[in-house]
């Protein structure tokens, strides 16, 4: 059986690899308002293509949380609590990516074969992912488990929490950064090509400034991200410490503020195009935005709080009786 903190850090990479995919995605239906076959495309594509680009910010938030959860619940600890978070938390994040996959074959296929050839294909395209990603895993989930009870105590449990070494932490915190900054730097890509697209011409100003600022957002959020490398090799002269820990754990976090503002400013960009909609798109704008911040921050300082509160009472009840 794998060891707890290799659990974690396959967890971690996994994580990795489902935002490659969503960024690639998350791209697209950025672009794809701003490009000239975009106004042409039926007014249903236009939508769920909006509608694709919320699930992808959706899988997006979903996959960045653990390492927020990691952060600032257990403080960078490799515990069960942080293996199963993940986990739990990939198993949703899929769900609207399938979705999202699904609206993005239907406005490819619409454009070009039509209606009912779109609804098929798209329908195809998400019932294959669900089918792929959840239920041939429960099939396989269950013939394991049985597997396993038939093992019985045989199976040695090597998952046991421990306090985890500096060099693990420092590992995990750097992955941890490396799970956010592919989403970012994608997004960065977009915002500057969006701005010598003819479309970007004719957007209101305030959208123009409102674009820029966004950007402004997610060149902080770059450079932030990119400071723990920079600072391990020339402040730490790649010395694994403690410090240098808590340093990178403050700066992923610190990073994550301004991301969330340049996404949800682009969302805010995007939808005011697309419905033509202040008021709409500053109501989806900012409900993103809390939406992030809700996860990242709101939740996870609410189960640090309520996880330091355990401890305390646990050991409150560890302590052996005074006699008079």
């Amino acid at each position: 059986m794998a060891r707890l903190k290799d659990k974690v850090q396959n967890a971690l990479d996994e994580s990795r690899l489902l935002i490659l995919g969503t960024q690639v995605f998350l791209g697209f239906q950025l672009r794809a308002v701003f490009e000239k076959g975009f106004e042409r495309l039926p007014a249903l594509s236009q939508y769920f293509n909006l509608v694709a680009l919320g699930l992808l910010l959706i899988t997006l938030a979903l996959l960045i949380w653990p390492g927020a959860y990691h952060r600032v619940v257990e403080d960078g600890e490799d515990t069960k609590s942080v293996h199963e978070f993940a986990t739990s938390v990939m198993e949703v994040a899929l769900a609207p990516f399938a979705i999202g996959l699904g609206l993005n074959v239907f406005i490819a296929v619409d454009k070009v074969a039509g209606r009912l050839a779109g609804i098929i294909s798209g329908a195809t395209a998400a019932g294959a992912a669900i089918v792929a990603w959840y239920v041939s895993e429960a099939i396989v989930r269950r013939v394991h488990s049985r597997h396993e009870q038939g093992r019985g105590s045989k199976t040695e449990d090597s998952g046991s929490e421990q306090e985890s070494k500096i060099t693990d932490k420092i590992e995990h915190v750097l992955t941890e950064t490396r799970v956010v900054l592919p989403g970012a730097q994608a997004l960065l890509g977009f915002q500057f090509l969006v701005i010598l697209t003819e479309a970007f011409d004719n957007l209101p100003q305030s959208s123009k400034y409102v674009h820029l600022l966004s950007l402004g957002f997610i060149t902080l959020s770059i450079v932030l991200l990119m400071t723990p490398a920079a600072y391990h090799r020339i402040v730490e002269r790649g010395e694994e410490s403690e410090h240098f820990h808590r340093f990178a754990s403050g700066i992923l976090l610190i990073a994550m503020i301004p991301l969330g503002l340049g996404l949800s400013g682009d969302l805010f960009v995007v939808t005011r195009k697309v419905l033509a909609s202040s008021e709409l798109a500053i109501a989806l704008a900012v409900g993103t935005l809390l939406l992030f911040y809700g996860l990242w921050f709101g939740l996870t300082s609410y189960w640090r709080s309520e996880h330091r509160h355990r401890k305390r009472a646990s050991k409150r009840g560890s302590r052996p009786a005074v006699n008079a």
